[in-house]
C-alpha cells in the first residue's frame, strides 16, 4: 500500500499540484501557534540562509519511496534516562530495532514520517540528489508534527548560515515547501542511503554467514587479522564522524537530542572504503536551542522533557541547563558509541542496542569494568571485547567517561574527539 500511495505521490507532484512555498509560511504560523521561547528559537539564525534554500516545488522531482518511521513519546523514564524521544523506522531505509531505547513505558506518537528520493531538475543545483523527508500535515500528524517539521529546518538553517564554516558530517538541507494539504516536504542533499544501523546489522550478518559456511576455520590468519583491521578503522571512522557533527553543533549551541544508529547516515557501508566515509547527523527535529538568550526563557514544547530531567538533576540556572543538556547528548553519543563497538563484530542476534543498555545500564549500574567481566566471558562478544581492550582499555576508559552517571563528569565533545582511542594512535 506504502509503494502505491509513493507512485501516487510522483506523479502528484510532476504534473504540479498545488504547493506552496515552505520557507516563510512555515516559520510565520509557528511564530504565532508556539511558546515565546520557542518562537524566538525558530527565527535564531534563520534569515541569512533564506535566499539560499529551493522553496518552488517546481524545482524538484520526487522519485520512488524509500521508507518510513515514526516515534515514542516517553512516559516515564528509567534511573539513567536521557533523551526524550526515540525514533522507529520501517521499510529497510533505517534500522527496525529500537536500539536507543531508554525507557520504563512509552506510547506510540502519531507523527509518521515518509521517505522519497528525488531531484533538483531546475536551477543551479540542477541534477543534484536529493531525499525527502515528509512530515504529515495537522490533520492526520497534529501540531506536532508541524512543530518537529519547523524545528528541523530551523535547526539546519541556523547550522547552515556560515557558508565558510559548513560541517561535512551533518546532512544538508536545500529546501522545502508546502503542499495543499499540509504536509512539510524538507528537502535534503542525498549523501548516502544507508545508515549507521544498517552497517552494523550487515556487518553482523557477514560474520553469521562466514561462521555457518566455515569461513572462518579456512581463512588465513593474515586475511582474518587485516579483516578485523578493517572493521576496526570503519568504526572508529564512523564514530569520529558522527561525534565530530555533534561537537559542531554544541559549539553552535544546538543539541541533537535523537542521536542513535539511525541517526547517522553513510555515504558507504563498504568497510574496505573507510577513507572515503563521510557520517553525517541527521533528524534533527528535536534539537534543542541552548544559547544563553533561549535558555532564559521559558521551555518549548519540545524540551519539556530535557529541561525536567536537568531539574531533577540540580540543573536550574541557565549555564548548568547548558552543561546538561550538552551532557545528555554525550550519553546518547555514548549508548552509540557501546552499539557500534558490539554489534558490528558479533553475529547477528547475539545482542541488540536495547540489550547493551540494559546491560550497562540496569545490570552493572553503568560500572563497565564489572560490564567488561562479564563481556569476557562471553566467547560471542570477544571481538567487540578485544577492540574496546586497544590501548591498555582505552575504548573502556572512553565509554565509561561517556556514560558517567554524574552528568558533571562527562566529557565534551571535542574532548571525545581528543582522547587516545579516538585518534587512532593506539592502533
Amino acid at each position: 500500500m506504502a509503494v502505491v500511495i509513493g507512485a501516487s505521490l510522483d506523479r502528484c507532484f510532476l504534473a504540479g499540484a498545488p504547493a506552496k512555498p515552505l520557507r516563510d509560511r512555515l516559520l510565520f504560523r509557528f511564530s504565532k501557534k508556539l511558546p515565546m521561547s520557542q518562537s524566538a528559537t525558530t527565527n535564531r539564525g534563520v534569515s541569512s540562509i533564506r535566499a539560499a534554500l529551493i522553496t518552488n516545488p517546481d524545482d524538484f522531482q520526487v522519485g520512488r519511496f524509500v521508507g518510513s518511521y515514526g516515534f515514542m513519546n516517553i512516559t516515564s523514564y528509567s534511573s539513567f534516562q536521557s533523551g526524550g524521544f526515540q525514533i522507529i523506522s520501517s521499510a529497510g531505509y533505517a534500522s527496525d530495532e529500537m536500539e536507543r531505547l531508554r525507557i520504563q513505558d512509552v506510547g506510540e506518537g502519531q507523527v509518521k514520517i515518509r521517505l522519497y528520493e528525488g531531484r533538483v531538475i531546475q536551477g543551479p543545483l540542477k541534477g543534484t540528489r536529493v531525499i525527502f523527508k515528509v512530515y504529515p500535515g495537522q490533520r492526520s500528524g497534529g501540531i506536532e508534527a508541524d512543530m518537529m517539521a519547523a524545528n528541523e529546518l530551523n535547526a539546519h538553517a541556523f547550522l547552515q548560515s556560515d557558508p565558510k564554516s559548513i560541517c561535512q558530517n551533518i546532512q544538508t538541507l536545500l529546501g522545502g515547501f508546502e503542499t495543499k494539504t499540509g504536509e512539510q516536504w524538507l528537502a535534503f542533499r542525498n549523501d548516502g542511503s544507508y545508515s549507521a544501523a544498517d552497517y552494523a546489522k550487515v556487518s553482523s550478518e557477514a560474520i553469521s554467514k562466514d561462521l555457518a559456511n566455515g569461513a572462518q576455520k579456512l581463512w588465513n590468519p593474515f586475511e582474518l587479522e587485516l579483516k578485523i583491521k578493517r572493521k576496526r578503522w570503519f568504526v572508529l571512522k564512523l564514530l569520529n564522524g558522527a561525534i565530530n557533527g555533534l561537537a559542531y553543533m554544541h559549539d553552535h549551541d544546538r543539541l541533537h537530542q535523537s542521536l542513535g544508529p539511525a541517526s547517522v547516515v553513510l555515504n558507504t557501508i563498504v568497510e574496505s572504503d573507510a577513507a572515503y566515509l563521510v557520517p553525517r547527523l541527521r533528524d534533527l527535529a528535536f534539537s534543542v536551542d541552548i544559547g544563553l538568550s533561549s535558555l532564559g526563557t521559558g521551555p518549548g514544547l519540545l524540551s519539556e522533557g530535557l529541561w525536567h530531567r536537568a531539574s531533577a538533576a540540580g540543573a536550574s540556572a541557565p549555564l548548568e541547563k547548558r552543561a546538561y543538556g550538552i551532557a545528555d547528548d554525550i550519553y546518547e553519543a555514548g549508548l552509540l558509541f557501546a552499539y557500534l563497538a558490539f554489534v558490528p563484530f558479533c553475529e547477528a542476534g547475539v545482542t541488540d542496542g536495547l540489550s547493551l543498555q540494559r546491560l550497562f545500564e540496569s545490570t552493572f549500574q553503568l560500572d563497565l569494568v564489572a560490564a567488561r567481566e562479564y563481556c569476557l566471558a562471553d566467547d560471542r562478544l570477544t571481538e567487540a571485547v578485544k577492540f574496546l581492550d586497544l590501548g591498555e582499555g582505552a575504548g573502556w576508559e572512553l565509554l565509561q567517561a561517556m556514560l558517567s552517571p554524574d552528568f558533571r563528569q562527562r566529557p565534551i565533545a571535542n574532548t571525545v574527539l581528543k582522547h587516545r582511542f579516538m585518534t587512532g594512535s593506539i592502533f
